[in-house]
């Protein structure tokens, strides 16, 4: 069994050691799909725990806030997968009209608790219909692909779970083009 403290304490690991591998800088969004059901020990979207969700929110917020990355939460099937975020991570987006913002607000068992988490504790939360992020953390099988940039890499991470849920992570890399004579900076590999 699990305590709160402990899924809390995983999901820091976790989150910190992807932000880690994907090399990630202040202003970067890290996209985050969570099922609290698999992590208690249940079927995804048959068991949300919101106790669990704020627990592993807090445990992603606080690796976040150490590398000035944003977190953006993954709803479930039922909102098709919105994404919850802080304004300030698309701002300029969204003033430019290239993200419009959507009109939801996730619950436990409409978007999930996680996302329910991330919506109740961010500054000034907005949903989008999808966002490309730069790296990625997927806690219970949620499939978190559609939000991250071309062309993700998988991440191999000391935490494969938290809780009783699996967890796969992936960061991102810039496209290699110009074929066999091409040179290619390592820097961003």
């Amino acid at each position: 069994m699990f305590t709160l403290n402990d899924i809390e304490k995983q999901t820091y690991k976790a989150v910190l050691e992807l932000l880690d591998a994907a090399r990630a800088v202040k202003g970067n969004v890290c996209v985050i799909g969570c099922s609290s059901s698999e992590v208690c020990g249940g079927v995804i979207g048959k068991a949300s725990s919101p106790d669990t969700a704020e627990a592993i929110f807090k445990g992603a917020a606080a690796a976040a806030a150490e590398r000035g990355v944003y977190i953006a939460a993954q709803c479930c099937e039922h909102l098709n997968r919105a994404i919850i975020v802080e304004r300030d991570a698309v701002k300029t987006a969204i003033e430019c009209g290239v993200l419009l913002p959507v009109n939801v607000v996730p619950q436990p068992k409409a978007g999930g608790s996680f996302a329910s988490a991330a919506y109740r504790n961010f500054t000034d939360p907005v949903a989008l219909e999808g966002l490309k992020c730069d790296c990625g953390i997927d806690i219970g099988d949620t499939l978190i692909g559609m939000h991250l940039k071309e062309v993700a890499v998988p991440v191999r991470l000391s935490v494969r779970e938290i809780g009783a849920a699996r967890v796969v992570a992936a960061r991102v890399r810039a496209k290699f083009i110009g074929g066999s004579r091409a040179v290619y900076d390592e820097e961003i590999m």
